[in-house]
């Protein structure tokens, strides 16, 4: 396709590898700028929560991980039903399928959740978390763990879930949700500049979401810049 003879074509197919590796290496160094600068705020935010946080000794915090190191990969295999149970699919999974008792246990949570008792339904989440680590619905559950932590008054511990909501999966389904709450938790527990940068991230990372215009309208509130 190049033309010419074969030393000719060698050439040209040479110099186009020199230029796509460049480009993948360029490429690469800005996506680990980003996951540095990320993992980073992260950091910070989870300093500032322990701060405001009665009994958190910021000594003992646990290294933060490195942002989306957690993240399911796309080609993943589906999750294999536990021994025993019979495999239920959720519309919310994406497809994967679920233990009987993982769904029957999340169900049951947003059920505690809609009746009011909120600090059941955070706790109940709370459990659900340590049970089924990485499991489809996890993110749900942290975001709605969060959501039953602000009902019940303790802002700091849902900022907490929302925060490992989106940290430990930056794309995820619900991300956009868990990154506005944050950014409204951190406005509630008067870490005013971090708030706002965090609802601005929202719509950097998600335009047009519903969770983007929900952290615009937010900001103002804020006096944010």
């Amino acid at each position: 396709a190049a033309g010419g003879d074969a030393l000719q074509r060698l050439d040209t197919i040479e110099a186009e590898l020199v230029r796509l590796t460049a480009k993948t290496e360029e490429v690469e160094l800005k996506v680990n700028r980003v996951v540095t600068d990320g993992t980073n705020q992260i950091g910070d935010i989870e300093f500032r929560l322990c701060e405001v946080t009665e009994g958190c000794d910021i000594a003992n915090l646990p290294e933060i991980a490195v942002l989306g190191g957690a993240a399911p990969s796309v080609d993943a295999a589906p999750v294999e039903p536990v021994a025993g149970d019979i495999g239920a699919t959720s519309g919310d999974t994406g497809g994967a399928e679920l233990a009987l008792s993982e769904q029957a246990d999340f169900d049951r949570a947003k059920e505690v959740l809609a009746s009011g008792d909120f600090r059941g339904a955070a706790d109940l989440f709370a459990t659900y978390a340590q049970s089924y680590p990485g499991g489809p619905l996890i993110q749900e559950a942290q975001v709605l763990g969060g959501d039953a932590l602000a009902q019940a008054g303790d802002i700091s511990g849902s900022a907490r879930s929302y925060l490992a909501a989106f940290s430990g999966n930056p794309e995820g389904g619900f991300a956009p949700e868990a990154l506005m709450k944050l950014g409204m938790a951190l406005g509630a527990l008067g870490q005013v500049n971090e708030a706002c940068m965090t609802l601005a991230e929202v719509g950097n990372r998600f335009p047009g979401s519903p969770a983007a215009g929900e952290a615009s309208f937010a900001m103002p509130g804020l006096q944010c810049p």
